[in-house]
């Protein structure tokens, strides 16, 4: 693939610069995660919050969380913000729709993020009796290399069995991610032809970055070449039109962009999408470092959080340093995605030069 971005990309990526700068301006609160857990099931090696089965920070009290939802209700049309479970695992919390059912009285959609262990049949029926809009399952490959990952001998069973609940469900928005890495890349083609047999109807394909457990993981992270060819694969499956397949929200991704998911690379963290965290932290999302949270909703506001901070989310000057000082697609790119930064604020990687552009 040539290094140079065509004239629709350029046109594309401008228009989308544009629609980025007004969004940073109205941030208009889309989508609320609320890590609900650190516990869970499962102790898999890529897991960037570093759960465990008995967390040594508590769940964060239902009634603390829906304070913090009746603090941003007067100012957002419930029907247009989403709000998502998280975790650890949101299904080790018993009290899921007790919540969910509260949120559709105050007619917010929500929906969650599963390893699909607990997805029973009632507890599927449960669920969606108090409201939920969508959920996805995880499933990273098949049997060894999922449960390779996740480090439990039954989990891939557990997973199918959810998925093939789901696909029963028609007024259920839902699918499946997938975290590729070096053992599951090999078999991403017979892994395709396996979820359109399943019935999977929308797929997400992630790599796995450098944080949590993963920081120090060799085996977890693709080489180059790979990284190139999970990208090929995609844009291969997307033109074959059997199951609606997008690389993950990660990073600028040059003449990539738009060939192997819907939109155009931004990172909406703090623009229109909010966390909050199991301890009360105000964050962009789960997956960014805790130096970049905004606040804690026993001290603050939520709304007024969302109102008057993030302006490093919002404003992305601060990053235009190391790598990113003087390269040519940063009017596009602006830093990558906000997940990527250490402690230091320093870039951890960068995805268009993994792929061999400068």
């Amino acid at each position: 693939m040539s290094e140079k971005l065509s004239l629709k990309q350029r046109l594309g990526l401008e228009l989308q610069r544009r629609v980025r700068s007004n969004d940073a301006q109205l941030h208009i609160l889309r989508t609320l995660f609320w890590e609900c857990t650190l516990r869970c099931n499962m102790h898999c090696r890529h897991c960037g919050s570093d759960c465990k089965q008995d967390s040594l920070k508590p769940d964060m009290p239902a009634k603390d969380f829906l304070k913090a939802i009746d603090d941003i209700t007067p100012h957002v049309d419930p029907h247009h913000t989403f709000i998502i479970f998280t975790g650890g695992e949101a299904l080790m919390r018993p009290d899921i729709e007790e919540v969910g059912l509260e949120l559709y009285r105050r007619e917010f959609p929500w929906g969650m993020v599963t390893n699909g262990y607990l997805l029973t049949p009632q507890r599927l029926e449960s669920l969606m009796a108090a409201g939920m809009h969508s959920i996805t399952i995880s499933l990273d490959g098949f049997e060894a290399e999922h449960n390779w990952i996740r480090q439990h001998d039954h989990s891939f069973e557990r997973a199918e069995a959810a998925v093939r609940l789901l696909v029963k469900e028609k007024d259920l928005l839902w699918d499946i991610v997938t975290c590729v890495n070096p053992r599951s890349y090999p078999h991403l083609e017979e892994f395709k032809e396996y979820l359109v047999s399943l019935g999977v109807p929308r797929w997400r394909v992630f790599t796995i970055f450098p944080m949590g457990r993963a920081a120090n993981d060799p085996e977890l992270q693709l080489c180059d070449e790979a990284f190139k060819g999970t990208l090929d694969f995609i844009e291969r499956t997307r033109k074959e039109g059997r199951i609606a397949v997008n690389y993950a929200c990660e990073g600028f991704l040059g003449p990539y962009e738009q060939r192997v998911r819907d939109h155009f690379f931004t990172c909406r963290a703090g623009v229109d999408v909010a966390s909050v965290l199991v301890d009360g932290s105000i964050s962009g999302c789960t997956s960014i470092r805790s130096n970049f949270s905004q606040g804690n909703i026993y001290k603050d506001n939520l709304w007024d959080v969302w109102q008057s901070r993030f302006e490093k989310y919002r404003d992305r000057s601060w990053a235009r340093k190391g790598d990113c000082r003087n390269c040519k697609v940063w009017r596009y790119c602006e830093g990558s995605g906000m997940h990527l930064y250490d402690e230091n604020e320093n870039l951890l990687f960068c995805h268009y030069r993994r792929l061999g552009y400068k």
